[in-house]
């Protein structure tokens, strides 16, 4: 009994042994041919749309495998040959002949001769306990056929045990996860892991981006120890954030089934794997198992120069609102991407003063070595008789979505050496520092042309004497928005006087609240209070507006209400205003402030009760599913009732991220003598000024003037209008989202979003003497295309789905003041007019020969303009300037 439980126990060991010898990969069987249906399938569309409406191509063919050598030491090392047959094309869903590209064409035709011979020539695998070692093909074998075999190859790793691996394979190395159930192996590959060479690149702000997601899975059954069939799918979707219905998605199949399983081809003896590939072929070579880059040349497309004079009767000054001319320039950027240094300079240099500001910002937005070689020998900053191209550059590159390291070093020289127009000078520190902050979110903070900008801009501000270069370096600190630059702007916010301190004001405020420490917040309360010194109300007024969106304590918020009531009349009103638009829009400091209005002392009708025109407004432009967007006004005046600063703010954001898509400020100071009134407290001594300043899309632009002095002053009084001045024209690159994509079954594809914007924002401010009244106007007209265009190029065949947005609107800002009477009447305004919004969708499917199918659907509509509400008392206060205005009208004689 014992010498058979001993002879049990010993068959069991045995068998345990071999089952775990063969669990580390599929087997082969000696001498048999396994014979295969094999299928690749391409579909193209939008994320919920069904695959059977998709574009797509189906690759079928027979495949043959058999054992050429098993390692006579590891029965888990075998060299397995596959060989594809009868190679069919076709249409991945049914369809008439009519929109059949495949019809009337044979595989040999479609592929090409060539090709096909290729594609049909046999590879071999080395497997090693389910793991291709080497990938034995030929070295001369075209690229995409080698890829359609790599794809073909992949499906044969895998491993009969749960648990993870990284894998080398047609995506690169990537982790892969493995779930085994009896029979049947579930692959799971983490695209997002794979490390493989593409190219990629996305918008610096995630609401202008493009949100991807990329998940691959592959089932195997097994019988007898090898594969019986495999299904492999991949997905990978597309969503452009600002808009989730703008969307595609690419679905890949493989199916791998067994359809028989013959006699075969008997092994190779040898014990060396090189010997036997040398005397299989010795035309054979190990080749990386990773795919290789490979992409269709593009033989009928047009040269830059047959594209550039295609489009450039859009890119006019007069042509610039329409939406035409946004999706112009961004046609115009993809094929800049394309081109040579020369073939750019020959653009450049031929064409007239009135395109060529426009073909600056074009490729300026390319964002290539060759555009930014190009312009840095085309411009020249010595010469000031360029200006406006310089300036149309810098902002370009101020703009720019993924600038590189080269683009501020570039810049950061051109500051060094010399430029002959000042504001140029201003303008381009200004843009070096918004480049420092995309480099720094970026995570490049420590490379060699950041550090060197960094360190010139807060060197030479602290030696800087002049009232101009203060400003300018505060500008561009303003963009750069580096930490170790709050102590600096502290120092020049709380000891330096007008526009000095307002700058570095402003700069604290635009720093994320993280940032905003217990030293900011005590430097904002002595400027708000005026422990140490008399502050203007506008650096106090952003003073208090640091204090609270940066997570006041309890008697913080406190002192301010209590100050309320013993500040200059306006500042009462404003404060007041600026509270309650806290509490009505439910910011982050409502409940806090909601607390301290508990207290009697601080919320009572004496203190609630003050009267003026300064206002402080928030609303809602529009509130989706994917984006919000809100707009702020505020409006300070002096005592006498002269505007002191207009604000008007358009903030977008989702859940996860916020873009300050513009700010338009008019600030004025000085113009007491108009009226002969009174200086409020601390601006007893300033000059007359009015001028206006701007961002957009995060960046601080260079600031414009009005007027500087008394005498340009009276020049304007008089006039009784005032110039509307320009404060910002041309061509912005927003969304540039592309990525290079590797599908397992081989194909390369591509997805690609551009988002263009056409913009004109101008201000003007006038005044009337007669009449006793000024008004400011804001314009802000913009048309914005966005194209985007998923593709998947097999060389042989292209599909793809291309999207396209656009729209054309124009948002006014107005404010009327009529002063001839105390308290005097204040109008503000915000329109926007009927714009038109249209949409398309387009599936298409072509053959090198020009043989396409295309699939288009579209809807354009003209959606009703808007005026925005205000607060109740602006609205009472509008009737009585436009009644007042008519009776006016009526009596005149």
């Amino acid at each position: 009994m014992i010498l058979l439980t001993v002879l049990f126990l010993c068959i069991i060991s045995t068998y345990s042994a071999s089952v775990k010898g063969h669990t580390t990969g599929p087997s082969l069987n000696n001498d048999k041919l396994y014979k295969f249906a094999y299928s690749a399938e391409v579909y193209v569309d939008q994320v919920k749309a069904s695959l059977q409406k998709s574009a797509g191509y189906r690759i079928s063919s027979g495949v043959d495998v058999n054992l050429l050598w098993r390692s006579p030491e590891n029965d888990d090392d075998q060299l397995i040959k596959i060989t594809i047959s009868d190679v069919q094309v076709e249409n991945v869903n049914e369809r008439p002949a009519a929109k059949n590209i495949f019809k009337g064409k044979n595989t040999e035709k479609i592929i090409g001769k060539e090709y096909l011979q290729a594609l049909q020539r046999p590879i071999v695998l080395e497997l090693v306990r389910g793991k291709v070692k080497n990938f034995y093909s030929y070295q001369d074998e075209p690229g995409f056929t080698q890829n359609i075999k790599r794809g073909l190859a992949s499906l044969f790793q895998l491993q009969l045990h749960s648990g993870a691996a990284r894998e080398v394979d047609i995506s690169g190395k990537c982790n892969t996860t493995y779930h085994v159930r009896q029979d049947q192996v579930t692959k799971i590959k983490d695209l997002d892991s794979c490390e493989i060479e593409k190219q990629r690149f996305t918008s610096h702000n995630r609401i202008l981006d493009v949100t991807t997601k990329a998940t691959s899975a592959t089932i195997y059954v097994l019988e007898d120890s090898f594969i019986k069939s495999i299904k492999a799918e991949e997905n990978y979707v597309s969503l452009l954030n600002s808009r989730r219905k703008t969307s595609a998605k690419i679905v890949s199949k493989q199916r791998l089934e067994l359809k028989s399983v013959q006699a075969g081809p008997g092994l190779i003896a040898g014990k060396q794997v090189t010997s036997i590939i040398k005397t299989l072929d010795s035309s054979y070579v190990a080749v990386p198992l990773v795919a290789e880059p490979v992409k269709s040349e593009c033989k009928k497309c047009p040269s830059l120069s047959e594209h550039w004079k295609s489009i450039r009767e859009h890119l006019y000054p007069e042509k610039l609102s329409k939406a035409e001319a946004a999706s112009s320039f961004l046609s115009f950027i993809q094929n800049i991407r394309k081109a040579t240094k020369e073939e750019i300079l020959q653009i450049i240099r031929s064409e007239n003063k009135e395109l060529l500001p426009q073909v600056v910002d074009a490729v300026t937005s390319a964002q290539t070595p060759a555009s930014l070689e190009a312009l840095l020998e085309f411009l020249d900053f010595k010469d000031a008789s360029t200006s406006t191209l310089q300036e149309r550059f810098l902002y370009a590159c101020g703009f720019a979505s993924h600038p590189s390291e080269m683009l501020l070093k570039s810049l950061t020289d051109k500051f060094k050496g010399d430029i002959a127009n000042e504001e140029i000078r201003e303008t381009l520190v200004i843009v070096m520092g918004a480049l420092i902050r995309k480099l720094c979110d970026r995570e490049g903070c420590k490379l060699p042309a950041v550090v060197e900008a960094k360190r010139l801009i807060l060197s030479r501000l602290e030696k800087a004497k002049k009232d101009d270069n203060v400003r300018m370096y505060l500008l561009a600190l303003k963009n750069a928005l580096l930490p170790e630059a709050i102590p600096l702007l502290l120092k020049y916010a709380e000891s330096e006087e007008g526009p000095i301190s307002n700058v570095a004001a402003t700069a604290l405020q635009r720093y994320d609240p993280s940032f905003l420490t217990k030293e900011v917040r005590e430097t904002m309360n002595r400027i708000y209070h005026q422990n140490r010194k008399v502050h203007e109300k506008t650096v106090r007024t952003t003073a208090a507006a640091i204090i609270l969106n940066s997570n006041p304590s309890y008697m913080e918020v406190k002192n301010i209400l209590l100050s309320i009531g013993e500040l200059p009349q306006e500042m009462n009103k404003y404060m007041l205003s600026m509270i309650q638009d806290i509490i009505h829009f439910e910011m982050p400091s409502s409940k806090i402030i909601r607390q301290v209005l508990k207290d009697m002392r601080a919320h009572n009708y004496d203190r609630f009760s003050k009267t003026g025109a300064s206002s402080a407004y928030s609303g809602y432009i529009t509130r989706g599913p994917d984006v919000s967007a809100t707009y702020s006004l505020d409006i300070l005046y002096s005592g006498s009732g002269i505007l002191r600063r207009s604000n008007m703010n358009i903030h977008v954001f989702d859940r996860n991220a916020e873009l300050h898509a513009s700010q338009v400020v008019i600030e004025a100071q000085g113009l007491e003598s108009i009226i002969a009134a009174t200086p409020d407290e601390g601006e007893e001594n300033l000059d007359s000024f009015a001028g206006m300043s701007a961002i957009l899309f995060d960046v601080q632009l260079r600031p414009v003037t009005f007027f500087q002095g008394y005498g340009d002053l009276m020049s304007k009084m008089f006039s009784a209008t005032g110039d509307i001045i320009n404060v910002v024209k041309g061509l912005i690159l927003l969304t540039d989202y592309s990525q290079d994509i590797q599908l397992q079954s081989g194909p390369r594809a591509s997805t690609e979003f551009l988002g263009g914007l056409a913009i004109d924002i101008s201000g003007g401010m006038e005044f009337s003497l007669w009449y006793r009244e000024s008004k400011t106007n804001v314009k802000n007209r913009v048309a914005m295309f966005i194209a985007g265009n998923t593709e998947v190029d097999s060389f042989f065949v292209k599909t793809g789905i291309e999207t396209t947005l656009e729209v054309e609107t124009t948002l006014d800002f107005i404010s009327t003041v009529q002063f001839s009477q105390y308290p005097f009447l204040v109008c503000m305004q915000m329109d926007r007019v009927e714009y038109p919004f249209r949409r398309s969708v387009t599936k298409y499917e072509s053959l090198p020969s020009g043989r396409r199918y295309t699939a288009r659907r579209g809807k354009a509509e003209l959606l009703a303009g808007n005026e925005y509400p205000l607060h109740q008392e602006n609205s009472n206060m509008c009737r009585k300037v436009f009644g007042a205005k008519s009776d006016s009208s009526s009596n005149w004689f």
